[in-house]
């Protein structure tokens, strides 16, 4: 059990350290320890995407970072991947998430998308500057537990109620969870629209999302 912890506990590391050999390594060990797949990624390299957003929260890491972070977990995917398939391994939810129209602010965006996908959310990113045609189209197509919405400007934050109001007249609103972020939102605002909840940041965002679907 030691051993098992040992590894997670790299696996972890990698990630911190963008460390895109030794994620590859760690994640052979783990399979070769009898370690699940799923564990390897939500008990090992997830919780490493977790201390990076944080320390992107806190300014000590960059989007540079993150990214980079991003990228060595998706190596060590590619080694376990084949073993979570065979696992049928659920996904924990899907989001549809963009960056609204008028706005054309996207790091705390990619941030959240990179986190999401780290929490094993299947992710329908659809980018900056969209319309509330484009959600509404968009939760048709894939439809989704959740729809992240961010803006970043005041003057672009009310399109963000504009879309909560195509989706209830489209017969949508009522099937998905909302949360909205962005530099001015507050909790008192996503009441005010109509979203049911804001979040201050990616790390409390997916916080938020992953708590709504263990809920269901």
């Amino acid at each position: 059990m030691a051993d098992r912890q040992k590894i997670l506990a790299k696996l972890r590391d990698t990630i911190i350290n963008f460390d895109v050999e030794g994620v590859k390594r760690a994640c052979q060990e783990a399979v070769e320890a009898g370690i699940p797949a799923y564990k390897a990624v939500i008990e090992g390299m997830a919780k490493g995407m977790q201390v990076v957003g944080q320390k992107y929260e806190d300014g000590e890491y960059f989007l540079a970072e993150v990214i980079m972070a991003g990228e060595t977990m998706k190596k060590g995917m590619t080694v376990l991947k084949p073993h979570l398939k065979a696992e049928n391994i659920k996904s924990a939810g899907k989001i549809v998430i963009g960056t609204v129209k008028g706005d054309l602010h996207d790091i705390g965006k990619n941030v959240f998308v990179i986190l999401a996908k780290a929490a094993n959310f299947n992710v329908i990113d659809l980018g900056v500057d969209v319309s509330a045609e484009q959600f509404v189209d968009a939760v048709r197509k894939h439809p989704p537990d959740i729809i992240a919405m961010s803006a970043l400007l005041t003057s672009t934050m009310t399109e963000m109620e504009n879309i909560i109001v195509e989706l209830r007249k489209a017969g949508l609103r009522n099937k998905v969870k909302i949360i909205i972020g962005g530099a001015q939102t507050t909790p008192e605002y996503a009441r005010k629209i109509g979203a049911d909840a804001a979040a201050n940041d990616a790390v409390e965002g997916i916080r938020i999302c992953t708590g709504w679907m263990k809920a269901e």
